[in-house]
């Protein structure tokens, strides 16, 4: 069995400096995305490192979480979903002792939205994010896509991947033990066994699920509804659940981290809370597994591939904005004309690029009409529009728009 590669993760300078002056670091973000890899390494430097996979630990912590959290000096806990409860335990040892870098946890489930959690930890705590790979990692790149485009710049890309090393890299995902299996049968025998494995046992940790039954045919018919505003009546009828029930269906799968609500960009605020949302899965290789789309299809018929493509670059955006120097949100523009815009990234000025995505080699002049009307509506707060496609060349199309490489999310 081949062990994955260790790339170096764009975090790692972010926990570090979290550490230095803040007593619980809380590292979330999906199971096997490299969490445990990581804070292993950090571990290295004097905490004790303990997971509540192992059954025992498991135990301690539920039985007699104050009696732990008391054995402890500066430690690293892994998977703490597992056990909230010693995260009251963990509030009562930092308020007696302040010292920062006391607590490394790790979280595969969104702890953020348990109430008892966020307010116990609420000024004791700062929650950073770890997603599957991004292809700036692997590729060892340094620079971000999002704050580099907010100064004006599209980056280079040296080869630009296109065709069907693009489409490789869409249905592959970043997930590290998916990137190091050899062939593509053995990273979608991995892909369906972790799917199974979350919904079978980590989805229990965080809720009490009646149907546990139903939630595999509901994620195969979100996974058709990739990219587009969810009704959640019409979803859960497709697999006999009522729409609070597939509205809570999906809460938790997000809590897994396996998908993404995205809300809608409006002028005014206000307006942004009535709109319905757009569905994006976070990794591109699971979404494409779900959905039973491989590469030796999409050679032969793109159909399928335009909403894949389009999670990838969702995907690969939300791996930048955790490692931003920036603070930035992703949306999407749609109005009742049927104009669209895939993402619309928003910074903390109200400032926004937006981003087309397009499977094919080349851009024709109605590929720029969502760009065109979210970037008359925003005026001067619209700072630019990247179309980006499956070819080689960045070129200007006026108007402060630019169709680039998909590759340059990448690029330096």
């Amino acid at each position: 069995m081949s062990t994955p590669t260790l790339y170096p993760r764009r975090i790692q300078p972010r926990i570090a400096e979290a550490m230095h002056d803040t007593p619980v670091v809380l590292l979330a973000g999906p199971r096997q995305a490299g969490k445990t890899t990581l804070v292993r390494q950090m571990a290295e430097n004097g905490l004790r490192y303990l997971t509540l996979d192992d059954e025992l630990t498991l135990l301690s912590a539920r039985e007699d979480p104050v009696g732990m959290i008391r054995g402890l000096d500066r430690a690293v806990i892994d998977e703490i979903q597992r056990a909230p409860q010693l995260l009251l335990a963990i509030k009562k040892s930092v308020d007696e002792d302040r010292r920062p870098g006391r607590f490394l946890l790790t979280g595969s489930a969104n702890l953020m939205a348990l109430p008892a959690v966020a307010d116990s930890l609420a000024g004791r705590m700062e929650t950073l994010s770890l997603l599957p790979l991004s292809q700036s990692e692997i590729e060892g790149c340094s620079t971000n896509w999002i704050d580099s485009v907010f100064s004006g710049r599209i980056l280079n890309v040296g080869v630009p991947a296109v065709g069907s090393d693009l489409v490789e890299r869409v249905i592959r995902g970043g997930y590290p033990e998916a990137i190091s299996r050899s062939s593509s049968k053995r990273r979608v025998a991995w892909a369906r066994q972790y799917i199974d494995a979350i919904i079978q046992r980590d989805v229990r940790d965080v809720a009490s699920i009646e149907k546990l039954d139903q939630l595999p045919r509901f994620l195969r018919a979100l996974a058709q509804t990739a990219g587009q505003m969810c009704n959640y009546s019409q979803l859960g009828g497709q697999v006999g659940l009522d729409g609070k029930t597939a509205s809570r269906y999906i809460g938790i799968l997000e809590q897994m981290y396996l998908l993404r609500r995205i809300d809608v960009w409006a002028r005014n605020r206000l307006n942004r809370i009535i709109k319905t949302p757009k569905l994006q899965f976070i990794d591109s290789g699971l979404l494409a597994t779900i959905l039973d789309l491989d590469s030796a299809e999409v050679q032969q018929d793109r159909t399928r591939f335009g909403n894949v493509l389009e999670t990838f670059v969702f995907g690969e955006l939300l791996k930048h904005t955790t490692t931003a120097e920036g603070d930035y949100r992703l949306m999407y523009y749609r109005d009742a004309d049927k104009f669209e815009v895939d993402v619309v990234i928003e910074n903390a000025a109200g400032h926004l690029v937006g981003v087309e995505v397009k499977a094919a080699a080349t851009v024709k002049q109605g590929d720029m009409r969502g760009l065109r009307k979210l970037s008359s509506l925003a005026g001067d707060q619209f700072k630019m529009g990247v179309l980006l496609y499956d070819g080689n060349e960045t070129m200007p199309l006026g108007d402060g728009i630019w169709a680039a490489p998909l590759s340059t999310l990448w690029g330096q």
